[in-house]
């Protein structure tokens, strides 16, 4: 008897073995594919103004808070001032610090980190942010974004 039951065990194990893997194969999965939606949001759409691709990345219905100017419904203002970026004298890019990404039950995903903004490849300010990202089959739509905790660039922070 004691002998099936230590076999029930092994077995028990070995399939909650199997479930955590599977499970951590879709989690690697997951952040791979927002890491790239974050690419192409900033190394792309914001860093070299390309306001088609921020237009198809970012949600119709996307809401915008920020700790300097509080709640902003952006979409035509920030392809406006995407298009501003672009025009001025000053290279501004982002560049993110690190991040962490967790799944939103069958919604989408949560992308949570830090960042630095370079203008003239100087840094200039870091901020802190929240997006929240929607999958719709296979695209992913940038439906809530919170920046807060912006302040100047520190050498050794």
């Amino acid at each position: 008897m004691i002998n099936i039951l230590v076999l029930f065990m092994l077995f028990l194990s070995r399939e909650a073995l199997a479930q955590t893997k599977s499970e951590d194969l879709k989690t690697d999965q997951l952040k791979t594919e927002i890491i790239k939606m974050d690419s192409l949001l900033f190394d792309v759409a914001f860093n070299q103004c390309d306001a088609a691709l921020f237009k198809k990345i970012i949600g119709d219905d996307v809401e915008f808070y920020d700790d300097r100017y509080g709640f902003n419904i952006p979409y035509g203002n920030e392809i406006k001032a995407l298009s501003e970026n672009y025009t001025r004298a000053e290279n501004i890019k982002r560049k993110l610090d690190f991040c962490t990404i967790d799944k939103l039950g069958d919604f989408g995903a949560v992308q949570v980190g830090e960042h630095t903004f370079f203008t003239n490849d100087i840094p200039e300010g870091t901020g802190k942010f929240i997006h929240i990202w929607e999958r719709k089959g296979k695209e992913w739509k940038l439906k809530r974004i919170v920046t807060y905790g912006h302040k100047p660039f520190e050498k050794n922070a």
